[in-house]
């Protein structure tokens, strides 16, 4: 199979990154040499830093969020006649709204039924990254369960074979997993992404570009590993279609960065690892 293989007149986003992306029907699927992140492989540790695009690290200010979110304090203040009224938190570009993302979410936990605004569009972008950054995209049922979910109905049916090709027996093996995406045992694989901010470039109420800006965790967690678990930052812009009541994407391109100075933090475990992700889930992001 050739480095590239045209599905359409869309490029897709699969190219060096490990995922495809469509609209309108048309797809256009990139493999990589050997994995879908990026660059050649590496050995030892290096190696996986090629392999990171569609992961996350938890570097999220929770308290900042559930400041800004607390509404039983302003209620108080409120009927004092001082303060904000409760649940009105202020917008601002580093501060959540503090509006709920949504309340529902499809038969396969996926968040949905997005709000038809801008808010609704980057709390979409935001968590469409983070399914389609998961470890269920390496498992055929669980990917297709989730190309069907997030894509619109032509994209999606363009991408599902591209993506079984993409995520071939051959290549999950270089990832150290077996023919079903399953990690050896006494070994954990680790593939998150965690959004830091998003970004409306272009609104409509029925088409939208979001950019999100994102830190990856991607590896494998064991003794026998040799690619241990690494971070990288990433941008990753959806073009979004409202349909079926929902937003939904149409396309999407990632890109590096930006990315901040690595600090002195030293490295964990592996066991220590593991039991983070074990203990650790995610959240239902919203802008």
């Amino acid at each position: 199979m050739s480095d590239e293989q045209d599905y359409g007149a869309d490029r897709g986003y699969g190219a060096d990154r490990g995922y495809v992306h469509g609209g309108g029907g048309r797809t256009r699927l990139r493999l990589p040499d050997n994995d879908p992140y990026g660059g050649a492989r590496r050995s030892g540790r290096s190696s996986s830093r090629s392999l990171v695009t569609v992961v996350g690290v938890v570097v999220l200010l929770i308290a900042a969020i559930a400041f800004a979110n607390r509404g039983g304090d302003d209620s108080a203040a409120s009927a004092q006649g001082g303060g904000k009224p409760a649940g009105k938190a202020e917008a601002a570009s580093t501060a959540a709204t503090g509006t709920e993302p949504v309340t529902t979410k499809s038969a396969a936990g996926i968040p949905s039924g997005f709000a038809r605004t801008r808010q609704g569009a980057q709390s979409a972008a935001a968590n469409y990254a983070v399914v389609l950054g998961s470890t269920g995209m390496f498992h055929q049922g669980s990917r297709r369960t989730i190309v069907t979910t997030v894509y619109t109905a032509d994209a999606a049916t363009g991408l599902q074979s591209a993506l079984d090709q993409a995520y071939s027996a051959d290549f999950l093996a270089k990832m150290g997993l077996d023919a079903d995406g399953n990690a050896p045992k006494g070994s954990t694989f680790v593939s998150r992404v965690v959004p830091v901010g998003t970004t409306v470039q272009q609104y409509t109420d029925t088409a939208a570009k979001v950019a999100v800006w994102y830190v990856g965790l991607i590896g494998m967690s064991g003794e026998r590993s040799t690619d241990p678990v690494t971070t990288s930052w990433k941008t990753w812009t959806f073009d979004l279609r409202w349909a079926d009541g929902d937003w939904k994407v149409g396309a999407s391109k990632q890109t590096d960065g930006p990315a901040p100075v690595p600090g002195d933090d030293k490295a964990s475990t592996s066991d220590e690892i593991s039991k983070a992700i074990e203990e650790y889930g995610g959240f239902t992001y919203a802008r």
